[in-house]
C-alpha cells in the first residue's frame, strides 16, 4: 500500500536538511532531493539509524528541464504518496545585475520560481482529491521588497510569497494546507555563496536553520504566511507599509557589494 511522505527539495543542507533532521524526528517518512547525493545518502544514513524511519533518496538537479516530471515518476515508481511537499530548494547571486552573467540568473529562476511551480503543479491536484497534504514553500523576507544587488534573487522570492498567498486563499476549505515560510538571516551555506558583508547584522537578528525548520512545522495549518523571528517580522510589516523608493534605498545600502 502507497506509505504517505514528505519530499523536500534542497534537503542536502541548510534549512532543508535541517527540515528534514525535524520530521525524521516525529517518525515522519521523508524523499530528499537535491544534486548532492553523497550527502543525500550521508543524511539518509543518519536519519535512518537515529529514528527508525523510512527515508529516500532523490538525486536531481532541478534546474535542468524535465527533471520535475521525471522525478514525479520516479516517485510514482517507487509507491510514494507525496503528502507533504517542501519546496526549499534555491540560491542567491549578489551584486550589480548588469556585471553578473545572464545564464546564471536564468538557472535561479528556474529553481527558485519554475521549479517550484511545477512541483507544486504536479503534486497538489492529488492532495485536493485526498482532501489532505500540505504544500510549504520557502521564500525569505527579501521576497517583501525590492532587493538592489541581489534583483533577482529578491523578484524571485516575492513571486513565491504571492504565489503561495494566492493558492492558500484557493485551497481554504478544501483539506490542503499552503504555507509561505520567509526567513530573514539565517546561518545557513547561503552567506558562504554570496559575497554580502553581515558583520553589521547584530548577533541577536540571526537564526539558526534548526530554529527555522521548528517554527515551519508548527506553523503548518495555522497560517498561510510565517515570517521567522520578531524583528524579521518587523522588517516585513514595515517592507510593506513604508514606501518604495525609501525601503529600496535602505536595502541597496545594506546590501551593497564590498567593492562599490
Amino acid at each position: 500500500m502507497p506509505q504517505d511522505f514528505t519530499l523536500i527539495t534542497g534537503a542536502s543542507s541548510g534549512i532543508g536538511e535541517a527540515l528534514a533532521r525535524r520530521l525524521a524526528h516525529e517518525r515522519r517518512p521523508i524523499a530528499l532531493v537535491a544534486r548532492r547525493t553523497d550527502r543525500l545518502e550521508r543524511l539518509a544514513g543518519e536519519l535512518r539509524a537515529q529514528h527508525g524511519v523510512d527515508v529516500q533518496v532523490l538525486t536531481a538537479d532541478l534546474t535542468r528541464p524535465g527533471t520535475c516530471e521525471a522525478l514525479q515518476a520516479e516517485i510514482a515508481r517507487r509507491g510514494l504518496v507525496v503528502d507533504w511537499l517542501i519546496n526549499n530548494a534555491g540560491f542567491g547571486t549578489h551584486g550589480r545585475f548588469s556585471e553578473l552573467p545572464v545564464a546564471r540568473e536564468l538557472e535561479e529562476i528556474q529553481l527558485n520560481v519554475a521549479a517550484l511551480v511545477e512541483l507544486t503543479g504536479r503534486f497538489l491536484p492529488a492532495m485536493v482529491e485526498r482532501r489532505r497534504g500540505a504544500v510549504i514553500n520557502i521564500a525569505s523576507v527579501g521576497g517583501f521588497g525590492p532587493g538592489p544587488y541581489m534583483a533577482t534573487y529578491c523578484a524571485t522570492k516575492a513571486f513565491v510569497l504571492s504565489f503561495s498567498e494566492s493558492l492558500a486563499a484557493e485551497m481554504r476549505g478544501s483539506g490542503v494546507h499552503v504555507l509561505c515560510v520567509c526567513p530573514g538571516f539565517t546561518r545557513t551555506e547561503f552567506q558562504d555563496k554570496v559575497d554580502v558583508d553581515t558583520s553589521g547584522i547584530p548577533s541577536f537578528a540571526w537564526m539558526t536553520a534548526d530554529q527555522v525548520a521548528a517554527q515551519t512545522i508548527a506553523a503548518v495549518g495555522q497560517r498561510s504566511v510565517l515570517v521567522n523571528g520578531t524583528m524579521n517580522a518587523m522588517v516585513a510589516g514595515l517592507a510593506r507599509h513604508l514606501p518604495a523608493s525609501l525601503t529600496t534605498r535602505l536595502v541597496a545600502e545594506m546590501m551593497k557589494p564590498k567593492e562599490i
